[in-house]
C-alpha cells in the first residue's frame, strides 16, 4: 500500500500524507503509476465535462488546466529538458548529458512545451465534439504504463530514479498492464491502442538519440503518449 501512495505522491500533486518507505517500496511504486494516471484522467475528464456545459472551448481549457495542475507540470518539465538536449545534441552528441543536467530551460524546451500545451488544448476541444469521458480518463492511465516498458527495455542513462525503478518494473506487472490496455481498447475505444504503438516509437527514439532512459525521458514519453493517443481518439474513423 505504501508503494501506491508513493506513486501518487511522485506522479501527482494530490494532498497525501507523508510515508516512510525503503528502497524496494520506492522501486515498486512504478507498478502503480497507471493508478496515478487514473487520478489524473478523472480530474481531466471532470474539468472537461464541467466546462463543456458552458462552451466546448471552456471544457478544453478546464481539462487542460486540470491536466497540468494535477501533475504539477512534472512531465512537461521532462519534455522541455529532452527537447533542449536533443536540440543541442543534434550538432554535438557529447552535449546531451550536459544539457540534461542543466536546470535551466532553453528555446527548444520552451517551444516544445508551448506546442504540447497548444496541441492538447486543440485536441481536447475536438474530442468534446463527440465526448468520450471514459476515454479521457483512460488516456493518462495508459500513458503511465510507458515507464514500466521503458524501464524494462532501456538502460538507465545515469544513476538515479531510472535505475531504481528498473528493479520495480518486473515483467509480470508490465504484462498485467498491457492486458489492461487491450481491455480498455476493447471496452472504451479501439483508438486507445495508439498508446502502446507510441510507447514503442518513443523507446526507439530514446535508444537512438539518447542511448538510455532517465526521469526526463519518462516524463517526456508520458506527455507524448498522451498526445498521440488523444489525437488517435479524435481522428480515428
Amino acid at each position: 500500500m505504501r508503494s501506491l501512495v508513493l506513486a501518487l505522491q511522485f506522479m501527482t500533486r494530490l494532498p497525501l500524507p507523508a510515508v516512510k518507505a525503503d528502497s524496494s517500496e520506492m522501486a515498486a511504486a512504478i507498478r502503480w503509476f497507471p493508478i496515478a494516471g487514473l487520478m489524473v484522467g478523472t480530474c481531466v475528464a471532470g474539468g472537461a465535462w464541467l466546462g463543456s456545459g458552458r462552451d466546448p472551448w471552456a471544457g478544453a481549457l478546464l481539462g487542460l488546466l486540470a491536466w497540468v495542475g494535477t501533475t504539477g507540470a512534472l512531465h512537461l518539465d521532462g519534455l522541455g529538458d529532452i527537447a533542449d538536449a536533443s536540440g543541442a545534441g543534434h550538432a554535438d552528441p557529447d552535449r546531451v548529458s550536459k544539457v540534461l543536467a542543466d536546470p535551466h530551460i532553453g528555446s527548444f524546451g520552451v517551444t516544445t512545451i508551448a506546442l504540447q500545451l497548444l496541441g492538447k488544448l486543440v485536441l481536447l476541444r475536438l474530442a468534446l465534439d463527440t465526448p468520450s469521458f471514459a476515454a479521457m480518463i483512460a488516456i493518462p492511465v495508459l500513458a503511465r504504463v510507458g515507464p514500466l516498458f521503458w524501464a524494462r527495455t532501456l538502460p538507465p542513462l545515469h544513476e538515479g530514479l531510472g535505475t531504481m525503478f528498473r528493479s520495480g518494473a518486473n515483467p509480470v506487472a508490465l504484462a498485467i498492464w498491457f492486458v489492461v490496455i487491450i481491455a480498455l481498447a476493447w471496452l472504451v475505444a479501439p483508438a486507445l491502442l495508439a498508446a502502446p504503438a507510441a510507447m514503442i516509437l518513443w523507446r526507439w527514439w530514446v535508444q537512438r538519440r539518447l542511448g538510455g532512459i532517465s526521469g526526463d525521458g519518462h516524463g517526456a514519453g508520458i506527455e507524448l503518449v498522451e498526445s498521440v493517443t488523444l489525437a488517435a481518439l479524435v481522428f480515428a474513423p
